[in-house]
């Protein structure tokens, strides 16, 4: 199924912090804290799960949102876009060392905030050699990481955790991503997509599917039920499919 984008916020303006998260709620996105000091930033990515940090430049405390940054990207590579009222030179200079995933200005409207969340979350897909593709001439995007797909649904983005996946169908030129009672179109052919995820979960058993070995309920000699359907299997494959699920 798919989660929504966990977000952290790190702002020490109470009421700006509290428009903000309104903000990416009304968008879809999950907020997963509102704090305003640097230090307290640093342990919360630490200890939980965050796709993605919105971090003021200019916070009060013993570190200011630069110096939050660089702590933060000692331990990971998550995300972080800048939120800053201050654009003087030394600033910017300062804060474009960190290589952040973007920087938006106050006062800012929230599709200012929308897009620089999808080009922060674009970003981390290059930044893993993740596929880029397109639906037609519409900005339908699609993003394939090792462990998870981020796919525009209803006007956000969301995230499929690969773990989730019960089997993929392929769809001529596209795919279909079958998950939890819920159904993703992604305008990339299944042969794409099976070179991105890993070989040790995911089997391609016929020439239109590919299954998440880990949650087959039941192995037939042409078929194979996962959530009580069955997805049919080519000649022969059975063999090699049971061995595989004995290696996991």
């Amino acid at each position: 199924m798919g989660h929504p984008v966990k977000i952290l916020v790190v702002e020490d303006e109470m009421i700006i912090a509290a428009k903000i998260s309104m903000q990416l709620t009304n968008m879809g996105y999950q907020v997963t804290g509102i704090l305003p000091r640097g230090e307290e930033a640093v342990l919360s990515v630490k200890e939980n799960v965050v796709d993605l940090v919105l971090l003021d430049i200019n916070l009060k405390g013993e570190i200011d949102g630069i110096e939050t940054c660089k702590q933060i990207q000692q331990f990971s590579c998550i995300p972080i876009i800048y939120l800053t009222a201050n654009g003087d030179e030394a600033t910017f200079n300062r804060a474009k060392i960190t290589k952040p995933a973007g920087f938006i200005s106050k006062p800012f409207r929230q599709l200012d905030l929308q897009r620089a969340i999808e080009l922060a979350i674009c970003r981390m897909a290059e930044n893993e050699t993740a596929q880029q593709t397109f639906e037609g001439n519409s900005e339908v995007q699609h993003f394939i990481l090792s462990d998870r797909i981020f796919v525009r649904y209803k006007e956000k983005m969301i995230k499929i955790m690969v773990s989730d996946i019960l089997y993929i169908e392929a769809d001529r030129n596209y795919s279909r991503i079958f998950a939890c009672n819920k159904e993703y179109l992604l305008s990339v052919t299944l042969k794409t997509i099976q070179e991105k995820l890993s070989e040790n979960i995911f089997v391609r058993i016929h020439r239109s599917y590919m299954i998440n070995i880990t949650q087959v309920e039941e192995v037939a000699d042409s078929y194979v039920i996962i959530d009580k359907k069955p997805i049919p299997m080519s000649a022969g494959l059975k063999e090699q499919l049971l061995n595989r699920i004995q290696t996991l």
